[in-house]
């Protein structure tokens, strides 16, 4: 049984068998970025902040999930958010291909509807859900059901490619240009980016988003916190956590290199378990 997600998941292992990523890739018209795990992320980030020109991300191709499937019986696939992404569509093409060719494969391709923490907070159930022993169909069933109490809130300090992209207003971006304003928002129902409000500062910024996971029924359950070279923010969103939810399990992780191109420098990401 196979584990395959898009490299916006932020993880480059799990403790599993038998897991892949497979990378986006971060473009400008000079230079490409291909989100593999030799991906200097701090070259790519200082690079685009002295980039003139357009900047663009490219999902995975369908002859790239076809490797990626090759080889295993049972394949489960994450996907960012097909909202913002043609990832899941070039995922599930690939899925139609294969069984084709191979009709004894099972192959569940899930829409995270989401991205980085969130998507982690899947990957992490997924693995316990195999390691538990259950069938294909019963592990589809329950992962799916999952994604339904999950949620994702951020505070990020630029949206410059966000909105360069289209994922975003240039209005909303225009608006972090003071020193130090952060906008907070969520993943909405459909996968689509939703700005909800602005914070001045990194600890205001924190209670907003602690805030914002108990307004959606975080009762200290999971949690999986991403940042962009921005670790000691982490760690005291991480810490405030834990001041009200002492049993909360909550993972660190930085984030990998699509992800770090949309949340920019000092951008945070916090998904979590909901009743």
């Amino acid at each position: 049984m196979r584990i395959i997600a898009d490299s916006s998941c932020d993880l480059y292992t799990l403790d599993v068998p038998d897991f892949k990523t497979v990378p986006l890739t971060v473009y400008t018209d000079e230079r490409s970025f291909i989100d593999g795990t030799s991906l200097n992320i701090k070259d790519m980030l200082d690079y685009l902040a002295s980039c003139k020109g357009r900047s663009y991300t490219s999902c995975p191709s369908v002859d790239a999930w076809l490797q990626a499937f090759e080889g295993a019986d049972e394949i489960f696939v994450s996907t960012v958010t097909s909202a913002l992404s043609g990832s899941y569509n070039s995922a599930m093409t690939a899925a139609q291909i294969y069984k084709e060719e191979h009709p004894e494969v099972r192959i569940s391709v899930i829409d995270s509807l989401s991205t980085g923490a969130e998507e982690a907070l899947l990957l992490y159930k997924l693995r316990e859900l195999i390691k538990s022993g259950d069938p294909f169909e019963e592990i589809d069933q329950k992962i799916r059901a999952y994604l339904k109490k999950s949620r994702l809130f951020f505070s990020f300090f630029s949206l410059h490619n966000l909105a360069q992209n289209g994922r975003v207003s240039k209005a909303a971006a225009a608006a972090l240009c003071v020193l130090n304003i952060s906008v907070t928002g969520t993943a909405s129902e459909e996968g689509k980016i939703s700005v909800t409000g602005k914070a001045r500062g990194e600890k205001k910024s924190i209670r907003t988003l602690v805030q914002d996971m108990k307004n959606a029924g975080y009762n200290g359950g999971r949690a999986v916190i991403t940042h962009v070279e921005n670790e000691p923010m982490a760690e005291a969103l991480k810490q405030s956590v834990l001041k009200d939810f002492p049993q909360a399990e909550i993972q660190i992780l930085p984030a990998r290199g699509l992800c770090s191109y949309y949340m920019e420098r000092r951008g945070i990401v916090i998904s979590c378990e909901t009743e």
